[in-house]
């Protein structure tokens, strides 16, 4: 597979592996800041769509999509990797984890098995022709469709396993569009049960004048595995399409008391606000209710991250202007997730996706997507001491 090489995109950020100063970053305390992909460089056009897992041996790997020829969600797309040894300040050589030639092979959702060590990465397909709405809509020939594939690393994610699918129990018969994520996955405290967020859509009932390509139509999910990911299962599964809340990209989190706490993208519902979210107390097999609007939580429609930071509080991370894609900041809840006020504004420069890691004893890590002119330029990590929060 060819990639189209361009010149790198210059910019403050992209100076991999160095502290330095983002402009518009508050310095309320010192913090480890690096740059692990940088758009127009190592023959992709653009990366996006960042996760973050810490391994059992202290190593971050920030993974995201590398998009080819395009900043496109469509088309020729591989999912890559680096690897921090040193809590974000550098990272290694990238890695292609995922690809599936011309196609679109993204959506990374990765977890670690607390039992075995294990990295689990979750990703989806689809054809590199065809789009999300034509998906949505039932264009497309179901070997064209969006398909689930789980591999693994054993050797702290220096090499993965081949691609292996799951589609059969991961995805429903009559779902079109799917995504795991993005983001990463949780392991209950446990250890018994790996937990993946996802998201999906439904056709419309027989005789609706409605395409299904309708924000209505999308619907939350998790999957589930008690076997250290050797089998996968559907939990709590939410789409209704009243268009009131319309339940997106997700999210999870398990809180202090045990229960599972999910915050999801509002795909242009008419309920107040951009954000939903949703608990489940039996490890995300049901929902206690289903997805109601998170109101508290301002901003643009857009994927966000959550965090349940050992021995503090739950934590989001998202773009805060609701006009645009920018100011990534750090809200908080102490309340699990019943309530949440901002604690840190990380820039106020454009801002996208986002990932949240426990990256040590006192230090929680942001993956995130920014850039001086736009969002996309760059994927940026910054290690912020626990007690600036």
């Amino acid at each position: 597979m060819r990639f189209r090489r361009r010149a790198a995109i210059t910019v403050p950020l992209a100076v991999l592996g160095s502290a330095f100063a983002i402009k518009g970053l508050s310095h309320a305390a010192p913090r480890i800041s690096s740059v692990a992909f940088t758009s127009g460089t190592e023959g992709y056009d653009t990366f996006r769509i960042p996760a973050v897992v810490r391994t059992q041996r202290g190593t971050l790997i920030a993974f995201a999509e590398g998009r080819g020829h395009s900043a496109s969600d469509t088309g020729e797309i591989r999912v890559v990797a680096r690897r921090s040894t040193d809590g974000g300040r550098s990272w290694g050589p990238l890695l292609v984890v995922a690809e599936a030639g011309t196609d679109t092979q993204g959506n990374p959702c990765p977890v670690v098995d607390p039992r075995t060590g294990r990295i689990l990465l979750l990703t989806c397909r689809n054809s590199g022709a065809v789009s999300e709405a034509q998906i949505m809509m039932g264009a497309t020939e179901e070997s064209q469709s969006r398909r689930v594939f789980v591999q693994h690393s054993d050797d702290d994610g220096r090499s993965w396993s081949p691609l292996r699918e799951i589609t059969s129990t991961a995805k429903r018969a009559d779902w079109r569009w799917y995504a795991t994520g993005p983001g990463h996955g949780i392991a209950l405290t446990d250890g018994s049960r790996l937990v993946i967020p996802a998201n999906h859509s439904v056709a419309p009932p027989d005789g609706s004048a409605d395409t299904g390509a309708e924000a209505r139509y999308y619907g939350g999910h998790d999957l589930y595995s008690d076997d250290a990911g050797r089998t996968w299962h559907i939990g709590c599964v939410d789409d209704h399409p009243d268009g009131v809340v319309n339940v997106n990209e997700s999210a999870v989190a398990q809180l202090p008391d045990g229960r599972l706490y999910f915050n999801a993208r509002d795909q242009k519902g008419t309920a107040a606000g951009v954000r939903c979210d949703a608990y489940s107390a039996d490890g995300g097999r049901t929902l206690l209710r289903p997805y109601r609007p998170q109101p508290a939580l301002t901003g643009p429609v857009v994927q966000g991250s959550l965090l349940q930071v050992q021995d503090g509080p739950l934590l989001y991370a998202g773009p805060a202007d609701p006009a645009a894609r920018r100011a990534m900041t750090l809200r908080s809840s102490t309340d699990g997730g019943a309530s949440w006020s901002s604690v840190l504004k990380v820039s106020a420069l454009p801002a996208g996706y986002s990932d949240l890691v426990q990256a040590g004893s006192g230090t929680v890590g942001l993956l995130y997507e920014t850039g001086e002119e736009g969002p996309y330029e760059t994927i940026a990590f910054t290690g912020i001491p626990v007690t600036a929060l």
